[in-house]
């Protein structure tokens, strides 16, 4: 059947040819038996899963050489819309010479590539992308009933968008990393929420554990909690002395004063410095350093470039500080 032999223009060009043909005449569609099983020399998997968003239902039949873990045949029925019907012949046709391990790797999103004409066009619109996450998830219940395991554990992570197949730690460490401050900045860079929008926020297609509206306010809450927290932390260590600061904030203090004043000089010279180590020999505090660049091997480091860092640092920071350079 051809696109133009039904409504021009409209919503049905939003379908690839492929998912059009699929619909009509999918390849893989059918029933596996034991005794056809039993015939390919390898164990039948039944599996059966459903969407209870829109009722629709999907079978899957293996065959699986228990040798090799290899599914020598797949085969389905789809209980349906038509998308569903192209997504699950997809689906079978994939798993097909896949080992089982293999197979559980297959996602919606590669069942929703394989649909495409064309690499960069979609294969179907927006809101029938769920119908490639419930062949993906018929794959995890065969598979799991192939190993005897329960389905639940080939999620290593929580899946905040199924469609696209995002984890709510990903979209966490996206929004911190690039501080973003909106849902729609979200989906330009990570696509959770680009498809059937059930992610965005309640009373989409699919309720949800989480919504992307949630995950945004309280991942930009913890962040201004964080930041609150390094200016208190700082304001704090401003206010300590040296041997009351932590390791990590006598560095930055020691930092902090050879950046303003030992720095430059040596960058000038084409070298520089690093703190090493900072160790307690009360009621000193050895300080040692590693010279970087023109400054390593250089005849002053151990002397009057030397003196002059010291010399600043016990100013400025703590009258016990020693610098030894390694």
């Amino acid at each position: 059947m051809a696109k133009g032999d039904l409504i021009s223009g409209s919503i049905w060009d939003e379908y690839s040819n492929q998912v059009i043909r699929r619909m009509d005449e999918p390849t893989h569609q059918g029933e596996i038996t034991e005794e056809m099983a039993t015939k390919a020399g390898g164990k039948l998997i039944v599996a059966d899963f459903g969407a209870e968003s829109c009722g629709d239902a999907v079978r899957l039949y293996w065959v699986v050489d228990e040798k090799t873990d290899k599914i020598v045949d797949s085969k389905f029925k789809s209980f349906g819309c038509g998308t569903a019907i192209a997504s699950s012949d997809v689906m079978a046709e994939l798993c097909i010479g896949k080992t089982v391990d293999e197979a559980i790797k297959i996602t919606n999103i590669d069942v929703e590539h394989a649909l495409r004409d064309h690499p960069d066009v979609p294969a179907v619109p927006p809101q029938k992308m769920h119908c490639s996450v419930m062949a993906y998830d018929v794959i995890k219940k065969a598979a799991a009933q192939y190993k005897g395991v329960d389905m639940e554990s080939f999620e290593t992570e929580q899946i905040v968008c199924e469609c696209a197949r995002v984890s709510l730690s990903t979209i966490q460490e996206v929004i911190r990393l690039n501080d973003l401050t909106t849902v729609e900045q979200i989906t330009d860079y990570t696509k959770a929420g680009a498809f059937c929008k059930s992610c965005i926020k309640p009373g989409g297609h699919e309720e949800k554990d989480i919504y992307l509206v949630d995950i945004l306010a309280n991942t930009r809450a913890e962040m201004e909690h964080d930041k609150l927290k390094n200016a208190a932390d700082a304001s704090e260590a401003g206010n300590l002395t040296f041997d009351k600061m932590t390791m990590v904030q006598r560095i930055k203090a020691l930092d902090e004063v050879l950046d303003a004043d030992v720095r430059p000089m040596l960058i000038m010279d084409g070298g520089n410095m690093e703190i090493i180590d900072i160790k307690e020999n009360i009621p000193h505090y050895d300080v040692y350093i590693r010279y970087l660049g023109a400054c390593n091997g250089c005849a002053s480091g151990s002397t009057g470039t030397l003196y002059a860092m010291e010399s600043i640092l016990k100013q400025k920071v703590d009258e016990n500080i020693r610098i030894l350079p390694i």
